[in-house]
This record gives C-alpha cells, sequence and structure tokens, in this order.
C-alpha cells in the first residue's frame, strides 16, 4: 500500500456513530492529517503565490476565530477592519478616499471591482444594472496574462465570459497601449458597452507589470472604468527599485489586492479598493435586512457592542458572513511595519533577480524572461537534448518528488519553463540557490544517463 493510500485508508469509513473524544481527535490530527498537508508551508516551496502563514498571521487569525466570529458590531475588530484597509492604502500609495473591502482573496475582489465598473458604466446610460441586470452587449479589456479571475468575474457578473477582449502584449509579457487603443476605436462601431479596462499590477504568470500611466490615460480619454490587479504584485510597489513602475496607480478606479500572499497572512484576504463609494454600495447592497438594520437610533448612546452592527461592510461585497480580517492585516503591519514589509519584498525580488543572473551566467541554464518581481522563468538547456520542454517537464518531475525546491512550471511563448514565486516569509535567500543547483544536478544526471 501506498503512503498516500495509507493514510486515505486511515481518516476514511463510514460516519462514526460514538465519539472518540477531543483527546483522540487531536491525536489524530498530529499523526494521520497535519503530516499529509501540502507542500506550500514549506519555505522552498515557490509554486504558489500564497503561503504558509506567519506566526503573527496565525495567531491574529485564531484570536478572530475565537473572540470575533462576525467583523459585526461596536468592537475593536470592527474598528480594526476599517483602519486596517487605510493602512494598506497608506502604505501602498493608493488615491486618497478610496473605500476598501476585505474578501477572501484575489477572486472575489476582482469580482467586487468589475462589480463596481458595471454598476458605473451602466449608471451613465441610466441603467440599474444590479437591479434590473445587463441589458446590453458588454466589453473587457485585457491580456491573456490576466488572471482567469478576471475571466470568471465577468461571466459572474452576467456580462458573459465573451465579453473579454484580449489586446496584444509585447515581449515582456505587458499589454501594448497602441494595441488597446486601436481595440478602443474599432469598437466604438459596436453596440458593446466597454465596462473596463484590466491592467496588471503583477501578472501571476511571469510577474509583469502594464504601463499603468499610459493605459490609465487611455482609460480616462474614453471614459473607461480603470481596474488594477494588483493582488500578487502591488506591494512591489515598496521596492525602490520597483517602484517607478507603479506610476499611474492614483487613476484607478478600482485596485486589488492579497493580504494572504506578501503580507504573510494565512489564506483567505483580499481587499479591494474602490474609488466610487456609490457604484461599490448600489451594486452589493444588503440594507433592506430588518435584521442588518441598526438596533440603536442614530440619537441614542451606544453602550453596548450590540447596540449597532458598526460599518457595515456587508453592503460593499458579496459576503454577509464573514470573518474578522482587518485584525490580522493590522497585527501583521504592525508586528514589522512598513520597514520589514519593504526589506521581505526587495529580498524576494533580488531572489528573483539572482537565479537570473546565475540563469544567464551558467552554460546549461537559459533565461525565458527578464523578472520584473519575485518570479523568474528560467529553464535547464543541452545541445544533445532533442526536446527541452520534455526535459524540462521531467526535471521538475524530480524536483516535485524530492519536495525540497518545489516551484511551479509555466509557458513563456512555446518555451516550458521552471517558475519559482519568491514569496514566504520564511523563503531566504539560500533557497534561490538550492533551486538553481538542484536543477542544474538533475539535468546534467538525466542527460548523462541518455549518453
Amino acid at each position: 500500500m501506498s503512503h498516500i493510500d495509507h493514510w486515505k485508508s486511515v481518516l476514511s469509513g463510514p460516519v462514526p456513530e460514538k465519539d472518540i473524544g477531543a483527546i483522540e481527535v487531536i491525536a489524530e490530527m498530529g499523526r494521520d492529517v497535519i503530516p499529509n498537508g501540502p507542500q506550500i508551508p514549506k519555505p522552498g516551496c515557490t509554486s504558489y503565490i500564497t503561503t504558509a502563514a506567519t506566526d503573527m498571521g496565525s495567531i491574529a487569525t485564531l484570536a478572530g476565530i475565537v473572540a470575533s466570529p462576525q467583523r459585526v458590531g461596536i468592537t475593536a475588530f470592527n474598528h480594526l477592519e476599517g483602519l486596517s484597509l487605510t493602512w494598506l492604502a497608506e502604505m501602498f500609495g493608493l488615491p486618497s478616499g478610496m473605500q476598501g473591502i476585505f474578501s477572501s482573496g484575489g477572486s472575489t475582489a476582482n469580482l467586487i471591482g468589475l462589480g463596481a465598473a458595471r454598476q458605473w458604466v451602466f449608471q451613465q446610460i441610466g441603467i440599474d444594472a444590479a437591479a434590473d441586470g445587463v441589458q446590453r452587449a458588454c466589453k473587457v479589456y485585457a491580456t491573456q496574462q490576466s488572471h482567469h479571475t478576471i475571466h470568471r468575474s465577468v461571466a459572474v457578473l452576467g456580462m458573459g465570459r465573451n465579453a473579454v477582449v484580449h489586446i496584444e502584449v509585447d515581449d515582456n509579457m505587458r499589454m501594448l497601449p497602441d494595441a488597446l487603443r486601436k481595440q478602443l476605436q474599432a469598437d466604438r462601431a459596436l453596440d458593446a458597452l466597454p465596462v473596463a479596462i484590466v491592467a496588471n499590477a503583477g501578472s501571476t504568470n511571469t510577474g509583469s507589470i502594464d504601463p499603468l500611466q499610459t493605459i490609465g490615460e487611455i482609460a480616462r480619454e474614453y471614459n473607461i472604468w480603470f481596474h488594477i490587479d494588483g493582488a500578487y504584485g502591488l506591494p512591489g510597489t515598496l521596492d525602490s527599485k520597483k517602484h517607478d513602475l507603479y506610476q499611474g496607480i492614483a487613476l484607478a478606479d478600482s485596485i486589488t489586492v492579497d493580504a494572504h500572499k506578501w503580507l504573510g497572512a494565512a489564506v483567505g484576504i483580499g481587499a479591494t479598493f474602490v474609488r466610487d463609494h456609490a457604484s461599490l454600495r448600489n451594486t452589493f447592497t444588503q440594507g433592506d435586512a430588518d435584521y442588518l438594520k441598526n438596533s440603536t437610533a442614530a440619537e441614542e448612546e451606544i453602550e453596548n457592542s450590540m447596540d449597532s452592527v458598526g460599518f457595515a461592510y456587508h453592503d460593499l461585497g458579496v459576503e454577509l458572513s464573514a470573518p474578522t480580517r482587518g485584525a490580522i492585516v493590522w497585527a501583521l503591519i504592525r508586528e514589522i511595519g512598513v520597514e520589514g514589509m519593504k526589506a521581505r519584498i526587495c529580498r524576494h525580488n533580488e531572489m528573483a533577480r539572482r537565479v537570473a543572473d546565475q540563469a544567464k551566467q551558467h552554460p546549461h541554464l537559459e533565461l525565458a524572461l527578464e523578472p520584473t518581481l519575485s518570479i523568474c522563468c528560467f529553464r535547464y538547456v543541452h545541445e544533445k537534448a532533442d526536446d527541452l520542454n520534455a526535459l524540462n517537464k521531467q526535471i521538475h518531475r524530480q524536483l516535485m518528488k524530492h519536495g525540497v525546491n518545489i516551484p511551479s512550471t509555466t509557458m513563456v511563448g512555446d518555451k516550458f519553463v521552471i517558475r519559482p514565486c519568491f514569496l514566504g516569509a520564511r523563503t531566504d535567500w539560500h533557497h534561490a540557490d538550492d533551486l538553481v543547483n538542484e536543477v542544474i544536478d538533475i539535468g546534467n544526471k538525466i542527460m548523462s544517463n541518455d549518453s
């Protein structure tokens, strides 16, 4: 029996008729569940743009689960929901006055931003899309480097996946402004309503950052909502070497960022910031539910946390019941400050640069794309290899099997490449070198055995 078959067998079975008690359940979790979790918490795992929570992220998450199972009420948790959103906006240089809302992650964060965009554009022609639905064909402009949740959001919002128009990218996987302008001009003859232009501030595939300033100016010229997906890459603005790439954020109508990526929170914390508060509220409001209304008149003195729901975040997003998230972000920022966040981001960006430099120098490595942030795309090469894509797939399978250095893969053009994303708080300099060395070692052994 394989190891996987063993723990599946141990954990399976019919619903238990009798209790075994908390102590035995904890013992089973320690023996059969926790050791058989994913590789993601390992510092050498650079596959996903999520990672294990830091110690403070774990502690703050537990505190919220126990002390504030809902974000409502006149409580410290409801207060920190707003304060931490303000801190994020200040830290990343977002336009002043934007309304923030936490959600479960980048998927929902993009949905919220594009939901506000849909509401805003239809209001311009006298239609309340949230009340009456989408009544015209729509267009949303993005690149193929945009996260797939953009397409899903457009579908869920009733505009249809086919409403997404893919704009060409340059060799660095960045949107081409001239191609965008050309497409917008061509679409003027159509009856379709342009809803939003979506730009990447650090794509999940390669870390590319679109020319935000130019795209934002085009959006203003055509009076189209400008949405920036910064779920992964927005914190990169703290790196002084990358800061200029973020010029244009001030033009955003909505922008997203995930705290469970670079900031070190447990998975489940994304944030959306929206310039037009009314469009956000009109899209998602649940204010007609009597039981959600404040139980105390405004003129009465509030003496108890249950006298009011506090700030009604449930009117700004898709979730009614939602865990406390702001206190976690507050704790993470309080622990290490902006300077600590900056040091982490700069380290990871330099680690990607370090891998890139080694890939350019080593005779059996090739850099597929210059890194923008903390993602580096490279591959093993050998003059005797008939199929470099197949060879690198084989190398990657060996990396997965060894379970120490665990990158993901992607395609850059027609090249199958190894793609580490350095992100975790516990991922340090040697992990970059360890990965490169193991790739070279595995590749050399494969080629030696084949010769």
